[in-house]
């Protein structure tokens, strides 16, 4: 391959530009693809996160690679994501056995032996399950549900969960139309605590697990348990509900979500139907978005769920958590995007250093890194848009949501990050601050009025 188009493609690597590598290589006609052509066809397929696609190209320079590391990790990198974690855990041995101690090496194969055992684990287990079901149900025990637990203690009771989850008994009518809609018949045991209060949220809202999660090293927490309907936003078909996280949020379509979780939708405890059937009794698994949709398995069934939780005290690490977000803020290295901005700021002396004071307030006030509808919050999405809008002035409110995660949220090639985000608060902000006059809109750009920019100066200097 021409030195002159390796070295732009490099450059075009490091700009996370995949897509233009793509189209550049696809121009060339395979014939004339050599091997490093195709391995960095494979590598910016993977960095797309069109796993087939990088298989498809790597496996056409197999016998060129057979003594490549960097071929076998490509390789392993598209397996993992495709939870193929067998072939995966293969492929990043080869990688480290042609190249010893390489740290991402290192890295995915610990991740794919983890991951291989825990899903040889679930195959057994679903499997087990799935033959038991096709059993004769006959000795199948009629005990009452929760006959251990006191149901009139569970429930917290509080203004937010009667608005957000709370709805009124469900009828054998909406129950039947839930079901249907949803395409799965629900558990005895859900219908029980819903017939006794229709979704809400629990005193104890913890659930022990023998493996970490994107949220804890051994437990999961749940915000509430959606109730059967559709009027509350947290209901089952409500506008929050299971089909919205299913069709929406990318989450697995093998049951129904009945719990929504703190980190606003980047974690959830489904009902999972794939060993049952769609009218038997499903198992209850936690799905980790942040974690590739990795499912961990919770409980058998819907009653040893909720007979599980207990309280958050139980797992209450706030001091250790408040102190590793205090050290991020004020250490961490920004992401690319946001270290970008800064660099073209003259107006404000030690952005970088301001920014950090503010969020270091956020967490010694909240105990944790998260931007909410809280004045400080709000001081921090003036910045990032002004930020953003000074680099890139053409920018229409579609770009703005869609890169406001790559800034902090996510902080994209860097540390300084809160891990999550709802959308609702940025697209909240943003309505407030148009009616306010402080965003206008003039053919489809988003720009600061004058007055704004003023402000955001001002606080950033007082900082």
């Amino acid at each position: 391959m021409d030195q002159a188009l390796m070295e732009h493609l490099s450059q075009l690597h490091e700009e996370d530009e995949h897509q233009e590598i793509v189209d550049l290589l696809l121009a060339i006609s395979e014939e004339e693809r050599d091997y490093e052509a195709v391995n960095r066809l494979g590598r910016a397929y993977n960095n797309l996160g069109l796993f087939e696609e990088a298989l498809r190209e790597l496996n056409k320079i197999a016998d060129g690679g057979k003594e490549d590391p960097l071929w076998h990790f490509r390789v392993g990198f598209a397996y993992y994501h495709l939870r193929r974690y067998e072939e995966a855990l293969q492929a990043f041995r080869d990688a480290d056995r042609l190249e010893a101690e390489d740290p991402n090496t290192e890295m995915f194969l610990k991740w794919s032996l983890r991951k291989a055992e825990k899903q040889q684990k679930d195959e057994q287990r679903m499997a087990a399950k799935k033959a038991a079901a096709s059993k004769s149900q006959e000795s199948e025990s009629k005990q009452v549900p929760f006959s251990g637990l006191s149901l009139a203690d569970f429930w917290e009771d509080s203004e937010y969960a009667r608005k957000s989850y709370q709805s009124d008994p469900p009828t054998d009518e909406v129950i039947a139309s839930i079901e249907e809609e949803l395409g799965y018949m629900l558990p005895s045991s859900y219908l029980a605590l819903m017939k006794q209060q229709n979704g809400g949220i629990p005193k104890n809202t913890c659930f022990p697990t023998e493996e970490a999660t994107y949220w804890a090293e051994d437990h999961i927490a749940i915000s509430g348990i959606l109730g059967v309907g559709r009027e509350k936003s947290y209901s089952l078909c409500g506008d929050l509900g299971s089909r919205f996280m299913i069709e929406e949020w990318g989450y697995p379509d093998i049951g129904v979500v009945i719990c929504d979780c703190p980190s606003a939708g980047h974690d959830v405890v489904m009902l999972d139907y794939r060993a049952c059937g769609r009218d038997g009794e499903p198992e209850v698994i936690h799905v980790d978005q942040e974690d590739d949709y990795e499912i961990t398995f919770l409980a058998e069934n819907f009653e040893a769920f909720i007979m599980g939780l207990v309280s958050e005290e139980e797992f209450d690490t706030s001091a250790e958590d408040k102190e590793v977000d205090l050290y991020k803020v004020s250490h961490g290295k920004f992401s690319t995007l946001l270290e970008e901005l800064c660099t073209r700021v003259s107006e404000v002396d030690q952005i970088e250093q301001k920014i950090r004071s503010i969020c270091t307030r956020i967490v010694e006030e909240k105990g944790h890194f998260s931007f909410h509808a809280d004045e400080l919050s709000y001081l921090m999405y003036d910045v990032q848009f002004w930020l953003y809008t000074k680099s890139y002035p053409d920018t229409s409110r579609e770009q703005y949501v869609a890169d406001y995660e790559k800034m902090i949220a996510f902080g994209t090639g860097g540390e300084f990050r809160q891990g999550g985000y709802a959308p609702g608060w940025i697209t909240d902000w943003l309505d407030k601050r148009m009616q306010e006059g402080r965003i206008l809109q003039e053919k489809g750009r988003l720009l600061p009025a004058e007055s704004f920019v003023a402000e955001v100066i001002r606080q950033l200097q007082e900082v």
